[in-house]
């Protein structure tokens, strides 16, 4: 998260402390999910900023599971202001007996060897990075993962890929149209880019999934209007090029501030493949002094068109994904919603079923959490 939006979300959390519960919807019509898709298994929290062999955990934006070592690797979204930028590793053997064990931490290397720099010692020619989401590809052992970018010094969001060590291996060529423009005329808003980044079951293609809209696509969400269409783009891994590019509608910001014109937002915080069309996405909004709101969408990729072409999305010339509710997470048992980033596939369950985990970004601020989740995941017939 940016530092502008950080430090309001701050402010605006110490302003309605512990009021950020995910409270109900206030006014806004709320879709009807399939019944029954998700069933809370267990919940349960980090303490604030625990401290990871010498790091200060927390700002957790992307989970991912190995299931050959049995472990979850999260990426906090520091940049490199606490600690390095990195990824931590932990085991959740157990989720309804305790929380998920620490086990180490990874930093994740700049080109040339060496630690990203924070923004106090940045380097000409070098981008900030600000990650947010991360998967793990396990035929070649690797982690991809995405930064929302340093969109006022020049550089737009990306995609990297790093050895399990954190060395760097490569940073992927993206369409054109995620270039950064400082003078906010078209392109990526800052900390409105990246936020998803799904794997297909092959392992072949990865999804970028945008928050929110280009500039040139449409406006941000607000309480009474969905946003402009985020893009979700297809890579192709083995060449490391673009392939295809659908659209998704966010919606209007659930949520009414408690105060009338403070701040809210909604956006897309995660995507997951079901399969190798289908595809989760989790939309995440927030209003000051009422809370959060978590929405779990499923959307078929070979329902839209390709918009991989289209300079500037608008009405009559695209199609969006359609979406389908999965579930709202006030409706799950939890014993609050908070700023939900990642979500993941765990282990199987006994019964055969697919175990679906997230977790939240505290923003490393005290009135938040770091809150784990784990649920039954029933598919549709």
């Amino acid at each position: 998260m940016s530092a502008p939006v950080l430090a309001r979300r701050r402010l605006l959390a110490g302003a309605t402390g512990l009021l950020a519960l995910g409270l109900g919807d206030c006014g806004s019509a709320t879709p009807t999910p399939d019944p029954g898709r998700l069933r809370r298994i267990a919940e349960t929290r980090w303490p604030h900023r625990p401290s990871i062999e010498g790091t200060s955990a927390g700002g957790l934006s992307g989970i991912d599971y190995d299931p050959s070592r049995g472990e979850y690797l999260l990426i906090s979204d520091d940049r490199s202001d606490l600690a390095p930028i990195r990824y931590y590793v932990a085991r959740w053997p157990q989720p309804e007996a305790a929380p998920p064990t620490p086990t180490g931490v990874v930093l994740l290397q700049r080109p040339g060897g060496g630690p990203w720099p924070n923004r106090r010692q940045a380097l000409d020619g070098l981008p900030v990075p600000d990650p947010e989401a991360l998967r793990l590809r396990p035929g070649t052992n690797t982690v991809l993962w995405t930064s929302e970018g340093d969109i006022a010094r020049g550089f737009g969001p990306a995609l990297y890929e790093s050895a399990r060590d954190g060395r760097f291996l490569r940073e992927f060529a993206l369409p054109a149209m995620f270039a950064a423009d400082p003078t906010e005329r078209r392109g990526p808003r800052d900390n409105l880019t990246f936020e998803g980044l799904a794997l297909t079951p092959d392992g072949r293609f990865a999804w970028l999934g945008m928050e929110n809209a280009l500039i040139q696509d449409g406006p941000v969400p607000t309480t009474g209007a969905p946003g402009g269409p985020c893009r979700f783009t297809q890579l192709d891994l083995e060449t490391g090029k673009a392939t295809r590019q659908i659209a998704y509608v966010p919606d209007a910001i659930p949520l009414r501030p408690l105060v009338p014109g403070t701040y809210a937002d909604n956006g897309v915080s995660e995507i997951l493949m079901l399969d190798a069309h289908r595809m989760l996405v989790l939309e995440r909004a927030y209003a000051a002094g009422t809370g959060n709101s978590l929405r779990l969408y499923e959307i078929d990729t070979r329902a839209a068109g390709d918009v991989l072409a289209v300079d500037a999305l608008a009405a009559g010339n695209h199609r969006p994904a359609a979406k389908t509710l999965v579930a709202d997470f006030a409706a799950l048992g939890l014993s609050r919603l908070d700023n939900t980033e990642g979500m993941c596939w765990g282990p199987p369950l006994p019964n055969g079923k697919r175990m679906l985990v997230v977790v939240s970004d505290d923003n490393f601020n005290p009135l938040q959490v770091t809150q784990f989740a784990a649920f039954e995941y029933t598919d549709r017939p």
